[in-house]
């Protein structure tokens, strides 16, 4: 097969660049009137019979006949089997992936999610009491791809925020079972699997069933139907964001090895056709270059149908005036990954605002990142990152208020509070603060 891949070639010389940027980058999260149709009696149906709508469900959408929804749970034995079975190269990698994922949300967790108070000049007590999430769910994709680096992503950090149940689904069409992603749970400290998937699967966590206790968040990717069922269902539960396709963004001064870039563009085309891939640099012979990379490296790969693809429909080689107008067209993008391609990438850093993950230097490939690294893979898309974050520890956290008013404090207090409150033409809210303001009547009982 001769694939060429030929992302649109851009300029920002040109008077018609924010519009082709524009165009380039939209993307829309609607989805298909039919699949919300089809997830919306999926949710009602498990909502309203449980358990035995799942089985029904994972029987047609999987292959996968079972009992009860009971025989679909793993035990913590089977978990360990996987992780004693798999290689022991792959053993290690998984135990050091998560070593490392673990360590950054530790040290996330001590500068962001402990609780704190203080008392003011009349001893009134202020502070915040952050809590962890008492259950979650976390989806996994299942099916022909394996995806144990998302069970680390979401399970470690939930673990870590100190949630004491971490309810894992994964869907197993006809049984088939990956022993990485089972071993990976295992590590990760999730408390319970059920191999089930898709919209039912949202829809069991979300309302929950006779198995399946109802979750308070759900975490995880998933197909149009997953990310259709987590929409309907947030605000009885929460959830993390409705992800879009995968984004790379290349941010080159052109000192760093053609293939490198190429590559590294490659690296989220190959997630399928909607992904993006963009190269932004000064330096037009260089992007002669990575095209020429582009067509070099492309029939070696076997996912080379689905990179030509993507590049094809959604990538961009863009050429800028300079690497500060680059960086203004980053943040203007708000890229999921952020690679800063350049001999000097902390003179560059300052001037980027917006990205899910900032890659930074040659040798940091937005895979590592996906992987190992440490800093979690879920990442904001579609230029939400200029208001959202990677997901993490503080994702499975919610903070209280704490409020202590001594006696003093009331009368300050309760003078604001009922002016106010009077303002509103809300009387008992006034009346409560004022009584407060008078001393406490004798409480004792007469005989």
């Amino acid at each position: 097969m001769n694939l060429v891949a030929s992302p649109v070639r851009l300029s920002t010389a040109t008077s018609t660049f924010d519009a082709e940027l524009k165009a380039r980058l939209h993307w829309s999260a609607d989805t298909d009137a039919a699949i919300e149709q089809r997830v919306a009696e999926i949710l009602a149906d498990v909502e309203q019979r449980g358990d035995a709508a799942v089985l029904e469900y994972s029987a047609r959408f999987d292959g996968l006949n079972a009992a009860s929804v009971s025989a679909l749970e793993l035990t913590q034995a089977e978990l360990k089997v996987a992780f004693e079975t798999i290689p022991a190269a792959q053993r290690g990698a998984l135990q050091q992936a998560a070593g490392r994922v673990r360590s950054y949300h530790e040290a996330q967790k001590k500068a962001n999610g402990e609780s704190w108070s203080y008392r003011d000049e009349d001893g009134t007590l202020l502070g915040q009491k952050v809590t962890p999430l008492d259950r979650v769910g976390i989806y996994v994709p299942g099916g022909k791809a394996a995806y144990p680096s998302t069970v680390l992503m979401n399970a470690i950090p939930a673990h870590v925020a100190g949630v004491a149940e971490i309810i894992m689904v994964v869907p197993t069409p006809k049984g088939e079972k990956n022993a990485l992603v089972l071993a990976a749970a295992y590590i990760a400290g999730v408390t319970r699997v059920f191999t089930i998937g898709g919209a039912q699967a949202v829809a069991a966590l979300a309302y929950g069933t006779a198995t399946i206790s109802a979750v308070d968040k759900i975490t995880g990717p998933g197909n149009a139907y997953v990310a259709a069922a987590k929409r309907r269902v947030f605000g009885m539960v929460g959830i993390d964001m409705i992800a879009g396709p995968s984004e790379i963004l290349v941010l080159a001064d052109g000192s760093t090895p053609a293939d490198w870039v190429a590559m590294d563009l490659f690296s989220q085309a190959e997630h399928d056709e909607l992904a993006q891939s963009i190269l932004l640099c000064p330096d037009s012979a260089y992007i002669e270059q990575v095209q020429a990379a582009i067509n070099r490296l492309l029939p070696s790969m076997p996912r080379a149908d689905i990179i030509a693809k993507s590049l094809n429909d959604r990538g961009a080689l863009i050429h800028t005036r300079s690497m500060e107008e680059a960086c203004e067209i980053s943040n203007r993008i708000a890229p999921e990954h952020l690679e800063v391609s350049s001999n000097d990438p902390h003179r560059w850093e300052p001037l980027l605002k917006h990205a899910g993950a900032i890659f930074l230097g040659a040798y940091t490939s937005e895979s590592l990142g996906d992987y190992c690294a440490g800093p979690n893979h879920v990442l904001p898309t579609s230029g939400t990152a200029r208001f959202s974050s990677p997901l993490g520890v503080y994702d499975f956290q919610k903070r209280s208020s704490l409020i202590e008013v001594s006696e003093a404090g009331a009368q300050t207090l309760g003078k604001i509070a009922a002016e106010l409150a009077y303002g509103e033409g809300l009387q008992a809210h006034a009346r409560a603060a004022e009584m407060r303001m008078q001393p406490v009547p004798d409480r004792r009982v007469n005989k």
